[in-house]
């Protein structure tokens, strides 16, 4: 695994963004007000889902369930319920931007030289003919940027300004990823692009041919390109989030390199979802050093190092546009978050 440095950082970070405006803020050290001291019975896990906007896929509307009549925070209390007080459902985030924001009962603190919280996703190893350069990196990993918020103010809820990205291997200048060679040859894109920005259509009706199956949800993006995000024979229900009124959606954020290759054929698709070497949500076993995150791998809207005290909020998106044959679109799912200072201290 390549060490992060953190001066490599330097170019400007987009944040995901719903219709709206979240900035980061551009300061290099958080203080900590003395408001905040050491927590009581806090736990691990998840204990809050503040927002919860999937991007179209497959799996919307099912994971967690929508119900008519649901509102957002009908859906935001589902999700908790799947994934907070370590219950380790799933929850889909659907096709690029789509996001969850999770708090907890304290401050994950961030303890320097080690890494601070675990994401929890569903990824897992392929078999041998997944691997690249002797390495078993293929498999399932359909990879999620991680943003992280220190409550400064004290006010309960993550401000815009207080929003800072982790930023993964895929960002740092120069490196590349073992599998990239074999993504180029395959015409995957793997440029990664910190200010993305794409909008899904809302469709008219639910497709009835395969023809239409193929065509069912279009997006557009700022960087000229535009496709469908398709319907597939598996999962039949309306994949735009029923419950969000509005006749499309748009996020901007960091979009990593297309991670999908297709080791069959046309005919025989076999699709290979390759993982970054860190910093990422679903994007490592869950077991593994993999999925744990360090703090201090934050940086400001100019790619600058951070310091922050800890964090109260973590918001996980998904980072790849790209759909992978009969697997469908690459969607990042999310079990549970964990302080890894609280569960190592329960293990002394």
């Amino acid at each position: 695994m390549k060490k992060r440095t953190m001066n490599e950082a330097g170019r400007f970070l987009g944040t995901v963004l719903l219709c709206g405006g979240v900035v980061s803020s551009c300061s290099n050290d958080i203080d900590e007000p003395a408001s905040k001291g050491p927590e009581v019975l806090a736990t691990p896990y998840i204990t809050k889902v503040l927002e919860f906007v999937p991007c179209p896929g497959q799996f919307v509307n099912v994971l967690p369930e929508f119900e008519e009549g649901d509102t957002q925070e009908v859906m935001n209390e589902k999700v908790l319920q799947l994934i907070g007080n370590n219950k380790r459902g799933l929850i889909s985030l659907g096709g690029f931007g789509g996001y969850v924001v999770v708090g907890f009962d304290h401050t994950i603190e961030n303890k320097p030289g080690s890494r601070d919280f675990r994401v929890l996703g569903n990824a897992f190893n392929g078999n041998s003919s997944a691997a690249v350069s002797g390495a078993t990196k293929g498999g399932s990993y359909e990879p999620g940027i991680i943003l992280v918020a220190y409550d400064k103010n004290g006010n309960g809820k993550p401000d815009a300004d207080e929003w800072y990205e982790i930023q993964g291997s895929a960002q740092q200048k120069g490196y590349r990823e073992p599998w990239y060679v074999e993504a180029e040859c395959a015409g995957n894109d793997v440029n990664c692009y910190a200010d993305y920005e794409i909008t899904y259509y809302k469709p008219q009706s639910e497709p009835s041919t395969p023809e239409e199956d193929e065509k069912y949800i279009r997006w557009t993006d700022n960087k000229g390109g535009e496709g469908y995000i398709p319907k597939n024979e598996y999962h039949r229900q309306p994949y735009f989030p029923q419950w969000i009124q509005s006749d499309k959606l748009t996020f901007k954020g960091t979009r990593l390199p297309q991670n999908a290759i297709n080791r069959g054929t046309e005919a025989a698709p076999y699709f290979v979802l390759f993982s970054f070497a860190y910093g990422y949500a679903d994007n490592a076993l869950n077991d593994s050093e993999g999925a744990a995150i360090d703090i201090d791998w934050a940086v400001d809207v100019n790619g600058a190092a951070v310091h922050l005290p800890g964090v109260d909020f973590v918001k996980i998106y998904t980072g790849v546009n790209q759909v992978n044959g009969w697997l469908g679109e690459c969607s990042t799912e999310l079990m549970g978050v964990e302080d890894l200072h609280l569960l190592e201290n329960r293990k002394l």
